[in-house]
């Protein structure tokens, strides 16, 4: 961790602990750290909101993500390979993270993975399904990624959804490190002042990524130091054969122009090629026209749409307005 500006260290040091929630089944990390011992590549990814993402961070190596990435840099410069995957992806909730995860995640076969939705979803029994449903699919894919759990907060209200989403956690064995239980309780004490480390109450700045990733890191110190002492460490790690929810969203699947051809009356696809991640109004349609349609047929349980919405009724600044849209579902 890095020395931090408005406490001592040891001061510093006991907020970071209060905020690991649950170590969890270590098998897994353990099985990781022996790999980077023998050479072998190791891929750390992430997987979130805009605070994944780097939102107001200054420069992108300023996120808490790619900090803690560093971290991985630092502690394991035998292993032959080092990734850093950062799939967040602002104002996006656990339901479309475990729609997305397969492709913008699961793809690079990750060997730790960090989840952050606890600003993003709400803390009711929705989101708890959700969120199972996207860690269950983690921990199932074929790499057996070690997982650890991120509860992000507002710093201006104390609020997210870490309730049900440290269920999930314990029921799954895993580590969950907490900002509610760390750094809100030092602004709700004003020992901190929340416009200090986030403008806007929610996004940290450089000096709040900091101080997140200094939460994340003393976690990931505990871990290390467990297993590479071999202090109660687990010989093996058994996922639990029922989910907790009715986990009806494992198996989400994300449409687009890649994978379904829809009826377009006036629609057009769009064509113009994903440059990223982040550039997620790609592999759609779009209509300009008043009176422009576009029907899908699908069979399915249940349905989200995403789409475009403009905060103005002018679009980007071309002049043009943006549409407004009726959706109908099975008339």
């Amino acid at each position: 961790m890095e020395e931090n500006r408005f406490y001592k260290q040891d001061e510093w040091k006991s907020i970071c602990d209060r905020g690991i929630l649950n170590l969890g089944n270590l098998y897994r990390f353990k099985s990781v750290i022996k790999r980077t011992m023998l050479g072998e590549p190791l891929r750390i990814a992430f997987i979130g909101g805009s605070i994944t993402a780097g939102a107001l961070a200054s420069i992108s190596s300023s996120s808490y993500a790619y900090l803690v990435y560093s971290w991985f840099k630092e502690k394991f410069p035998m292993t032959s390979y080092l990734e850093y995957i950062n799939a967040g992806i602002g104002a996006t909730t656990s339901r479309l993270g475990v729609a997305r995860a397969r492709e913008d995640l699961l793809l690079h076969s990750p060997d730790v993975v960090f989840v952050e939705f606890s600003v993003n979803d709400s803390n009711e029994e929705k989101y708890m399904e959700t969120y199972e449903g996207l860690i269950r699919l983690i921990l199932l894919h074929s790499s057996s990624p070690a997982v650890i759990l991120i509860n992000s907060v507002g710093y201006g209200s104390g609020i997210n959804a870490q309730e049900i989403h440290n269920k999930v956690g314990r029921y799954y064995d895993l580590p969950i490190v907490s900002m509610r239980d760390s750094i809100y309780i030092e602004v709700e004490s004003h020992r901190l002042n929340a416009n200090m480390i986030s403008p806007d109450y929610l996004h940290p700045n450089d000096l709040g990524h900091r101080m997140v990733a200094d939460i994340i890191i003393n976690l990931l110190e505990t871990i290390r130091n467990k297993v590479s002492n071999n202090i109660n460490i687990d010989d093996k790690y058994e996922l639990p054969a029922k989910p907790i929810t009715r986990n009806r969203y494992i198996d989400s699947v994300l449409w687009n122009n890649k994978n379904m051809k829809p009826l377009l009356y006036g629609f057009k696809t769009d064509e113009v090629i994903k440059e990223g991640l982040w550039d997620v109004f790609k592999n759609g349609w779009y209509g300009i026209s008043e009176g422009s349609r576009i029907s899908f047929s699908v069979a399915c349980k249940s349905l989200a749409i995403l789409y475009r919405k403009y905060a103005k009724k002018e679009s980007d600044g071309d002049g043009s307005f943006a549409p407004i849209a009726r959706l109908v579902v099975d008339n």
